[in-house]
């Protein structure tokens, strides 16, 4: 029955409609692994940073640099959402009803869409990622450098692990949002080749 759908759409059609289906999937798992994971660390972080805050060491840029990396996050997981309805455009596409079908105009509509939101996703997470960058910079010229003993005392002023973590958080997400502009511009690419 699969070989007989194939015969009875045209070429260009077929090979978009593949196109869409298998990108459409790679991207949307791609993202999710990296969604989960920047989520579960980012979550962590907004946990740690109340309790960084309720002990009066929380910087400020962190604040600001999680909460531009959540939003980017969010972005991310509209993206996914978006590279479902790429699978979903893809199986619409290889309907035997042509009147089913989307246009082609609908199918770059999606894609022009797909391209503003992992733009205005990588914006935030790139902003959100200068503002963790440069709250570790202050910390980092404020610790003591050399031999210096350690002085007990405000343990939040030093450079953590933890926030090194929040950076690779937004590292994923910015990656994520790399995976979707990626597959929105090759599908483009198949469909302007068609």
């Amino acid at each position: 029955m699969n070989s007989e759908l194939d015969y009875s759409l045209p070429p260009a059609v077929r090979r978009i409609a593949t196109a869409f289906r298998l990108t459409g999937w790679v991207s949307f798992w791609i993202q999710v692994v990296l969604a989960v994971v920047s989520s579960l660390v980012l979550l962590f972080a907004l946990v740690s940073i109340g309790a960084r805050t309720a002990a009066g060491g929380a910087n400020a840029g962190t604040g600001v640099g999680v909460l531009l990396a959540l939003s980017g996050l969010v972005a991310v997981y509209i993206s996914i959402y978006w590279a479902f309805r790429y699978v979903l455009l893809g199986r619409r596409l290889r309907s035997r009803d042509a009147s089913k079908r989307p246009s082609p105009k609908d199918a770059i509509q999606a894609l022009r869409m797909g391209i503003v939101i992992s733009m205005v996703g990588m914006l935030l997470t790139l902003f959100g990622g200068q503002a963790l960058i440069g709250s570790l910079l202050g910390k980092a010229l404020l610790q003591p450098q050399g031999n210096t003993v350690f002085i007990p005392g405000n343990i939040n002023q030093y450079v953590e692990a933890f926030d090194i973590f929040i950076v690779q958080a937004n590292t994923n997400t910015l990656l994520a949002h790399f995976v979707s502009l990626t597959a929105t511009l090759w599908l483009l690419r198949v469909v302007n080749r068609a």
